[in-house]
């Protein structure tokens, strides 16, 4: 991604109908600094550009609970966005349990200038935040059109359009998660060249299932060909917008993993009926999140890639649900 051009269109789309010296004043500045802005001569701190963002009516605290969802972060309520304290607090959220070590070497950035932009002791340039951002996150694209209008951003309104057709192919095709970390596989990547069938034989889905997945996934830019095999790349496919793919995917790997235990596949397939006061019940949930996200850091660091698995933790009461 170009965040040098993304970070022009996002100040242009802040900037709207306003000429570029109306929209100085407005915010503050006695010289023309949306034009040394947009030409990219200068760039405001990520504070600076959240304050824009706040001058051109937008309501920073509801943008992060639209970004964030159910799993919004409690100090939104007290922290304000145009701080440097407060962008720190962004990126460490976002960043879950990637190290700095490992988000200096997604970005280039040196470790100390990505300690200091963490602990708020320095504030990174627009670009400069931009691109840590989508390293820790691999959602910056949901963040900008939170904060601006999607449409007058040409990268994010394309990428915008790919989110979509994503989210879309989840739920119609929702084995194109497996084929995607198939693709990862060492052994897959030591082949001579793409063998159709290998993967579906490996997650043991057919070779029409197998196909198809690659088409979507070429087509929709998550995967690409480099000559001899098929190569992903890394993008995150956010369904909390559609909770309805959301419940798809859950219910499909839920049914995958019915169908393994049906078979006696081999696998940790436990669970345990109980009864429990509501405060222990909530406890138990708490618990359940936090390995989970322990899961995902492991999942995160973990290498060589050798197996496609899935984790799939459940947790519920069995009380009555709707009119039935």
């Amino acid at each position: 991604m170009d965040y040098t051009s993304l970070s022009r269109e996002f100040l242009r789309a802040l900037r709207g109908e306003r000429s570029q010296v109306a929209w100085s004043r407005r915010l503050g500045y006695r010289s023309n600094v949306a034009y040394n802005w947009e030409k990219g001569r200068r760039w405001p701190t990520a504070a600076e550009a959240f304050r824009a963002a706040e001058r051109n009516g937008v309501d920073l605290n509801a943008a992060l609970r639209q970004f964030f969802g159910a799993a919004c972060p409690d100090w939104i309520d007290t922290l304000n966005l145009t701080t440097s304290i407060a962008v720190a607090h962004l990126l460490d959220e976002v960043r879950g349990t990637a190290s700095i070590v490992e988000l200096a070497r997604r970005t280039g950035f040196s470790r100390f200038s990505v300690s200091r932009w963490l602990a708020g002791q320095s504030e990174p340039k627009l670009p400069d935040f931009f691109k840590l951002f989508e390293a820790s996150s691999t959602r910056l694209i949901d963040l900008a059109s939170v904060l601006a209008d999607p449409d007058a951003m040409p990268t994010v309104a394309n990428q915008v359009r790919l989110a979509e057709l994503r989210r879309q192919g989840a739920y119609t095709l929702p084995w194109t998660q497996g084929v995607l970390r198939a693709l990862e596989l060492s052994e897959y990547r030591a082949l001579a060249a793409h063998e159709p069938g290998w993967i579906g034989r490996r997650l043991g889905v057919g070779m029409q299932t197998e196909a198809e997945c690659i088409e979507f996934l070429v087509e929709t830019g998550q995967i690409r060909w480099d000559g001899y095999r098929y190569v992903g790349n890394t993008v995150a496919v956010d369904t909390r917008g559609r909770p309805e793919i959301g419940r798809r995917l859950k219910a499909h790997w839920s049914r995958v993993a019915a169908d393994r235990v049906e078979t006696g596949s081999p696998g940790q397939f436990s669970y345990v009926v109980f009864s429990a006061s509501r405060a222990d019940l909530e406890r138990i949930r708490e618990l359940h999140l936090r390995y989970f996200n322990t899961l995902r850091g492991i999942i995160s660091e973990s290498e060589p890639n050798e197996i496609v698995a899935v984790a799939n933790v459940q947790l519920f009461g069995l009380e009555a649900w709707g009119d039935g």
